[in-house]
């Protein structure tokens, strides 16, 4: 196998016939996106008819997709609520774990220190052994002395704390590095790695988690981790994936971005229930010994998070996983200094997280040139990421827009028709049996939900019942659209670089002097 090509960004990185069918499959998604969606408009003018059975038969095919994928949220959540309850250090007793290494790789930009402050809060309070525990703070020579100062104040509060406490700046413009995610937590593995060998540690016992500054683990997240790593099957050949649970800041987030964030858990913990369509999000671990293997995160891409994923399941010829670990981490919900900061900063935020539709055409196309994948699981991922890629755009564009065209575009034959008569009566009444997913997710969220801060008036956990009215407009306009932007924008080879996702706390006056000085 030809280990660079795991490192491949885009079709622009190749030549000949690999670039060729690599652009292909750039176009695909995007392309399956818009031909749904013309197609909808065509139809219910040309055959009004067929367009409105198609859109009877795809709300049932929605109504049972609902009531599958809320059993499945309803399942999470009640494993994740006993998981909580279980004293894992106790659990632990029963095996061999006194080996064990944590690291933690903390990569940030221009976050605050506050932000950056909770994170390693959370992490002084945890139960594991802070002897076992390597911390890695990784700023960004670009930040400049914004950054320094931020290592500076964290050195001065938490040195004590642990034991090995390291800080890391990553050089600009290295070879073969886009600005990112990727490219820090990659620079800090490296860190990681020259301490490692210095204390003679054996990488199999040492797992390692690539947190999001914001990232709070709660105290006895390492205990899990270590005895899920522990008890599973080929532990090196395996990333592990927490739910993230956006709450740190819930309470000062608008409705829509609760929703927004919301939504997002709630996915994570459905596909926790579907281990064998779990991919890496966000806030992950893995073992030390596979990442090294591996060559760490992709440097030049966007979607590092997912991608190692992929990048482990062609290195290792499809003998690679994702284990659910069905307990939570907590992250920042998106919040700006205005309503309209945290509608752009929701919208772009939501458009990076879609242009993980990078990762279809490279693994489609690892798929087509390397023979040792079964074929089986070659469709199976294919499949499903296609369908995936394909729902996200369209799906509620055609429950909640274009379902009505037929109506509009009809012409008086179709419209004097008993057919155009039923369509939006069956439409409403399938969706009105679809709001099973709403009320679970008002239970679930609301049992999620954090204390509410003594500043917070009391009337505001009604608006936490009362957001979910808002899921129509939130699945289109942070949905559908950031979607279809990304996938367009991958089609017509428009590539994006990484955005980062501004962390704004309004509980301090100083963290919102802070920010408006970032901003300038």
């Amino acid at each position: 196998m030809n280990y660079s090509y795991l490192h491949t960004a885009n079709a622009g990185e190749l030549t000949g016939k690999n670039r060729t069918i690599f652009r292909i499959l750039e176009i695909i998604p995007g392309a399956a996106a818009w031909i749904t969606l013309l197609g909808m408009v065509l139809a219910s003018w040309l055959a009004p008819v067929a367009s409105a059975i198609f859109i009877i038969l795809f709300d049932l095919y929605w109504f049972v997709k609902t009531i599958y994928l809320s059993i499945h949220l309803r399942g999470n959540w009640q494993r994740m609520r006993r998981n909580m309850q279980i004293d894992w250090e106790e659990r632990l007793k029963n095996l061999k774990w006194d080996h064990v290494w944590q690291v933690i790789i903390l990569p940030f930009h221009k976050e605050l220190f506050e932000v950056i402050d909770s994170s390693l809060a959370a992490l002084s309070k945890s139960k594991w052994p802070k002897d076992r525990m390597i911390v890695i703070l990784s700023g960004e020579e670009r930040a400049g002395i914004r950054a320094r100062e931020v290592i500076r104040k964290a050195e001065e509060k938490y040195k004590k704390d642990f034991p090995h406490f390291i800080t890391a700046v990553h050089p600009s413009g290295l070879p073969g590095e886009a600005p990112g995610k990727g490219s820090n937590e990659s620079w800090a593995g490296l860190v990681a790695k020259k301490y490692i060998d210095g204390i003679g540690i054996t990488y199999e016992s040492i797992l390692v988690s690539s947190f999001d500054i914001d990232t709070q683990a709660p105290e006895q997240y390492f205990l899990v981790l270590t005895h899920k790593f522990l008890t599973v099957e080929d532990p090196h050949r395996a990333s592990f994936q927490p739910v993230p649970v956006f709450n740190n800041n819930l309470w000062d987030a608008p409705a829509f971005s609760r929703v927004v964030a919301n939504s997002s858990t709630f996915w994570q913990m459905m596909q926790q229930e579907r281990p064998e369509r779990l991919a890496t999000f966000s806030s992950h671990s893995m073992s030390f010994k596979a990442l090294l293997e591996m060559g760490f995160w992709q440097k030049n891409i966007v979607s590092e998070d997912s991608r190692i994923f992929w990048n482990g399941l062609l290195f290792y010829r499809g003998d690679y996983r994702s284990e659910p670990i069905s307990y939570p981490i907590y992250m920042d919900a998106n919040v700006g200094r205005t309503f309209w900061e945290t509608v752009k900063n929701v919208y772009k935020q939501q458009r990076r997280w879609a242009w993980g539709a990078e990762n279809f055409p490279y693994a489609v196309f690892g798929f087509l040139k390397i023979p040792e994948i079964p074929l089986r699981k070659k469709l199976y991922f294919t499949m499903i990421m296609f369908e995936g890629l394909w729902s996200w755009p369209t799906n509620s564009l055609l429950m909640f827009f274009l379902g009505w065209l037929p109506l509009l575009l009809g012409g008086d034959a179709f419209n004097s028709t008993v057919l155009s008569y039923n369509l939006p009566r069956a439409t409403r009444l399938i969706m009105t049996f679809a709001m099973i997913g709403i009320i679970t997710s008002i239970v679930v969220s609301t049992s999620l939900l954090p204390p509410r801060p003594e500043r917070v008036p009391k009337r505001r956990r009604l608006y936490m019942f009362l957001q979910w009215l808002l899921m129509p407009i939130t699945l289109i306009v942070f949905g559908a659209i950031p979607a279809l932007d990304a996938q367009t924008r991958l089609m017509l080879g428009k590539y994006m670089g990484f955005w980062v996702t501004p962390k704004f706390r309004k509980d301090s006056e100083t963290i919102q002097n802070e920010a408006i000085e970032i901003g300038r």
